[in-house]
């Protein structure tokens, strides 16, 4: 029988990082591992001592299926930042003495860039020590900026909840627009890199002519010229539709959102709250332009819409999870799993691992010629990425018409 596994979750949920933790709990057993343990609210949590022995609550292959459908970290998640080696070795010492103590031999870690911030360290720390721990990531992320990898699990579902709300809100508007103008902004979450909020364009087709515009935070946003466009705009027709990423800057790096507000909250990784962008633009037009306005915030269901989650993206969730445990169980450490773009049509994908050095702290960002030339939507090669990520339903097991998920008591 093989020592034990550990796994836990950080950063912002999505619909499918619970697939993940399916996937490395299954594939754990399945390669013979005597315990898998999860990390309640991830390393912070471990370092507390916060832990709990899976196969507790993780009974049959119900439960499996429950989970992969259950949004959220069914764990807990953490946003916490390892100090460096040298600032604070006692940290090192403990974590390391609670892995020894549980008999622990790979170490999975389910997260975005910051989450593999702690893999890089924990792994470079077991070497310069001499411990034998495998220390592995697993891509987690709906903003689909890690480095590397062709997309994140979470993007697909977050995509397709996106696509499927910025077609309801177009409808919305055009029942309410009857000789009557109204300019709806869209607020998508994207601080630095507008993958989601250029999932809005998903919506356009044969019956729905998607967003009117698209912002995303890979160019300078300007206030004026953005006005100008809906002045055309309106000449035009009665019920306009803007996606805007919650990141969009002015030429002088400042975020729109805080032409509003101040938002002096910080988080751990130095990251300033991002909110009110579509709220700020609504009411300028309304100043400037006169016309019946409202500001669409997705916020938190971009990431825990589980009912519209993408079949694809479930799958893959899973399997980079089981990628995790076996490449640990192999000997790699230091790395992440990565998915491997095979084929777009049909569509086909595998699974590989690369050195977590080379994609911590990096971001990946919307291509410039995926951006429309005036940056005001995105190109056709944005959407052949992005539509086979959103294909298949995933349906949640229903009880009394709601969804079941599995819960942590």
């Amino acid at each position: 029988m093989k020592r034990n596994v550990i796994v836990g979750q950080s950063g912002g949920p999505t619909a499918v990082i619970n697939s993940s933790l399916a996937g490395v709990y299954k594939t754990a057993r399945d390669r013979g591992f005597h315990k898998v343990f999860g990390m309640l609210h991830g390393i912070q949590g471990f370092l507390d001592e916060k832990y709990i022995d899976l196969s507790k609550y993780i009974k049959n292959d119900l439960d499996i299926e429950l989970l992969k459908r259950t949004p959220s970290a069914y764990l807990g998640s953490c946003r916490y930042k390892l100090p460096e080696i040298h600032e604070d070795k006692d940290i090192y010492e403990k974590i390391f003495e609670i892995l020894n103590r549980l008999e622990i031999d790979s170490f999975i870690y389910i997260g975005g860039n910051d989450s593999m911030d702690t893999i890089k360290k924990l792994s470079d720390y077991a070497i310069l020590t001499g411990q034998s721990q495998k220390f592995v990531g697993v891509p987690k992320t709906i903003d689909n900026d890690l480095a590397l990898t062709d997309h994140t699990p979470g993007f697909g579902s977050a995509a397709k909840y996106i696509g499927t709300s910025t077609k309801e809100v177009i409808r919305d508007g055009l029942g309410l627009s009857y000789k009557k103008d109204i300019v709806t902004i869209i607020e998508i979450m994207g601080r630095n890199a507008g993958w989601l909020t250029g999932a809005a364009a998903l919506s356009k087709g044969e019956d729905c002519d998607g967003p009117d515009l698209i912002y995303l935070p890979e160019l300078p946003f300007d206030v004026s010229k953005f006005l100008d466009k809906i002045r055309s705009l309106i000449k035009k027709k009665h019920s306009i539709v803007v996606a805007v990423s919650e990141g969009i800057k002015l030429a002088d790096g400042r975020y729109v959102c805080e032409l509003s507000q101040n938002s002096d909250y910080i988080d751990a990784f130095g990251h300033k709250q991002l909110s009110g962008t579509a709220d700020y633009l609504a009411n300028l037009i309304a100043a400037e332009i006169g016309c019946k306005t409202r500001g669409v915030e997705f916020s938190t269901l971009q990431r825990s819409a589980s009912h519209v989650a993408s079949r694809v993206d479930i799958n893959e969730a899973f399997m980079v999870g089981g990628a995790a445990v076996k490449a640990a169980d192999e000997g790699d450490t230091g790395k992440m799993v990565v998915i491997d773009r095979v084929s777009d049509d049909p569509y086909q994908c595998a699974t590989g691992i690369y050195d977590v050095h080379k994609i911590a702290n990096d971001e990946k960002l919307v291509p410039r010629d995926w951006i429309s030339k005036d940056g005001t939507y995105v190109t056709n090669e944005f959407l052949a990425y992005v539509k086979p990520l959103v294909q298949g339903d995933y349906p949640p097991v229903m009880v009394d018409g709601i969804p079941r998920h599995l819960v942590y008591k």
